[in-house]
């Protein structure tokens, strides 16, 4: 099986807290919206109130439960109450956890820590992931997310390079509406995703700055 042709980039928020930033993405066509569900975070949002963010949504938006080494009745809680489309796990979960709720999941790739620092190390982790829905790779930082800094795409390359079918690559970590195009450009992403990049401060988004995001991707 062949990787996907990418022929439009997908763009997720992520980091949602506020009905009026989630109008907001809506409005200007954004693919996915992310909700954070890791406690230590800012951008944290209870299952209740991520809920209620998600409750009058139009159609064909997706909706994304991030997650950072949960206990299983968190995620389950989660799923009850908000329903998400797909969920994303940004910690050190195993293939069988992340499979096991019977909901399509992206598996987030922290680039640069000390097991996946090299492009063999990166290929062999992802390719242990291969039932998930995409790849999405961050930088690595303590924050798992929203930290606003960037990793090196060269770490990548292996995956172009190994005799396995690659999932659906999102890129994260440092984007902005000055430096997506160029990433875009280099690794031909299925999707880009971005929180600190378009934010006021942790949580808060900013209108002007997501516009232009969504603009630069749409070059």
């Amino acid at each position: 099986m062949q990787a996907l042709q990418v022929t439009r980039t997908r763009i997720k928020i992520c980091g949602l807290t506020r009905s009026e930033d989630v109008r907001q993405c809506t409005q200007l066509g954004v693919d996915a919206l992310g909700f954070v569900f890791y406690p230590p975070s800012k951008r944290f949002v209870s299952a209740t109130h991520a809920a209620d963010l998600c409750a009058s949504l139009p159609a064909f938006v997706s909706t994304v439960a991030l997650f950072v080494n949960p206990e299983l009745k968190d995620v389950n809680e989660v799923i009850k109450q908000m329903r998400p489309s797909l969920l994303q796990f940004h910690g050190d979960e195993d293939p069988g956890f992340c499979a096991s709720f019977g909901v399509p999941f992206l598996k987030a790739f922290r680039i640069g820590a000390p097991n996946l620092d090299t492009t063999a190390k990166v290929a062999m982790t992802c390719q242990s992931f291969s039932q998930a829905a995409g790849w999405l790779f961050d930088s690595y930082t303590a924050a798992f997310g929203g930290s606003g800094q960037s990793f090196d795409y060269g770490l990548l390359a292996g995956l172009q390079d190994v005799g396995f079918a690659a999932r659906p690559l999102i890129i994260s970590g440092g984007l902005n509406a000055q430096n997506v195009q160029a990433a875009i450009q280099r690794i031909t992403p299925w999707a880009v995703d971005v929180s600190s990049g378009v934010e006021e401060r942790p949580g808060i988004k900013c209108v002007q700055k997501m516009q232009a995001f969504v603009r630069a991707v749409q070059l």
